[in-house]
């Protein structure tokens, strides 16, 4: 790749190489890339602590769209291209740069960075869409053709966002609730554009294996900022025997809930998708919608943890701390159910009884403190797991 025609140049075939029975591994570059979004996930859990109101949980969810969008869609991207290509590679490190502007506008979106957070979003989508027009006009037919519609579709939705980022209030947020429902939509209308009308998933050359662990490692993302945040709560407060307990409470609901999505779920999924006749409708679907809900019930809990080590006993437990004391694993199990029925069309039994335990949990939760009721949820998410587990074992005998 000498000279700058083989490090930059349009001559180059940037696209990932397909080995028959050789699965495409994620590259360093790729994991270097998530840093920043283990930022924004933190950002976004800090900015729902901070506004525990009805309105904060919307715009905290929507604000989790948004960074998990861009985020899926470059995981896509470098399912066709290879990251071990310097332009590849410098396109990233550009993304990262846009993704940390993009990452400290987070507290301040609805606010006076409001601007700054659009444009980052924007340059994002749209200049890694460009890019890969450039990447593939010469090389992949199909795909450039593809990228002409997802091009069109996020010019579009970036035209919302940047005057959304010029109004105030409920008017801002209102915009920006179309811009991002815009984006949604797209890969459900097969990217449909005048002219050149729609793409089928049967066209979208996906590597599997590579979309499946690029989607399980988000999740690790989003435990690890759980780890972190309970590991720096718990440093700065005495440590008690509630104390404590919150603690060991908190650590055992993470732990149960890596259990529960890579024990056994994940590994299958993966399975599913490689052998799939169609592996892209898997991914538009499994890898790019469902994971959203993972994500956000793990971010719920990070902030339920907070508040339980911040207040283990007293009375019993407020709305709030019971929304999210019970509602982050509420999400985290419901999204693993929606998310191994459409990758393994396994509906998991002891993630609906899990589901009718939490809402019991709830009920339960005015007649007892924080602790009693985070350590609820936690053995209630063991349960989950370790039911799963025995199944498995037995079905596979």
């Amino acid at each position: 790749m000498a000279g700058p025609i083989g490090i930059f140049g349009s001559r180059q075939n940037l696209s990932r190489e397909r080995t028959p029975g050789e699965e495409a591994r994620v590259e360093y570059v790729e994991l270097f890339f998530d840093l920043v979004f283990v930022f924004a996930v933190t950002q976004i859990s800090h900015t729902l602590l901070k506004e525990l109101t009805l309105l904060g949980a919307f715009r905290s969810a929507f604000l989790l769209m948004a960074v998990w969008w861009v985020w899926v869609y470059t995981a896509w991207v470098t399912n066709w291209i290879d990251p071990r290509h310097w332009p590849v590679r410098f396109m990233l490190f550009v993304l990262m740069l846009a993704g940390l502007v993009l990452s400290t506008s987070i507290p301040e979106a609805f606010a006076e960075r409001g601007l700054a957070f659009a444009c980052a979003y924007v340059f994002m989508q749209v200049g890694r869409s460009v890019f890969m027009l450039w990447a593939l006009r010469r090389h992949n037919r199909t795909n450039y053709v593809n990228f002409q519609r997802i091009t069109a579709w996020l010019a579009l939705s970036g035209v919302f966002w940047i005057v959304g980022a010029f109004l105030e209030g409920e008017a801002r947020f209102a915009v920006w609730i179309l811009a991002l429902l815009i984006e949604y939509v797209a890969p459900s209308t097969g990217f449909w554009t005048p002219g050149i009308g729609a793409t089928k998933t049967v066209e979208w050359d996906v590597e599997g294996g590579h979309m499946a662990e690029r989607s399980a490692l988000f999740i690790i993302i989003a435990l690890g900022e759980s780890v972190l945040e309970i590991g720096a709560t718990f440093s700065e407060i005495e440590p008690t025997f509630a104390v404590v307990v919150a603690f060991l409470a908190s650590f055992g609901a993470t732990v149960a809930m890596w259990w529960i999505y890579f024990n056994i779920g994940a590994e299958n999924a993966k399975h599913q998708i490689e052998t799939s006749d169609d592996p892209g409708r898997i991914a538009r679907v499994a890898y790019t919608y469902s994971p959203l809900l993972l994500v956000a019930g793990i971010i719920v809990t990070a902030v339920a943890d907070e508040l339980t080590l911040g207040h283990p006993t007293g009375g019993p437990v407020d709305p709030v701390t019971t929304l999210t004391v019970v509602g982050g694993p509420v999400l985290y199990v419901f999204g693993n159910l929606v998310f191994k029925r459409i990758a393994t069309h396994i509906l998991p039994l002891s993630h609906i009884i899990g589901l009718a335990l939490l809402l019991i949990a709830a009920l339960v939760a005015p007649y007892v403190n924080a602790v009693t009721l985070s350590v609820l949820t936690s053995v209630i998410l063991f349960m989950v797991g370790y039911w799963e587990y025995v199944l498995h074992r037995r079905s596979g005998r």
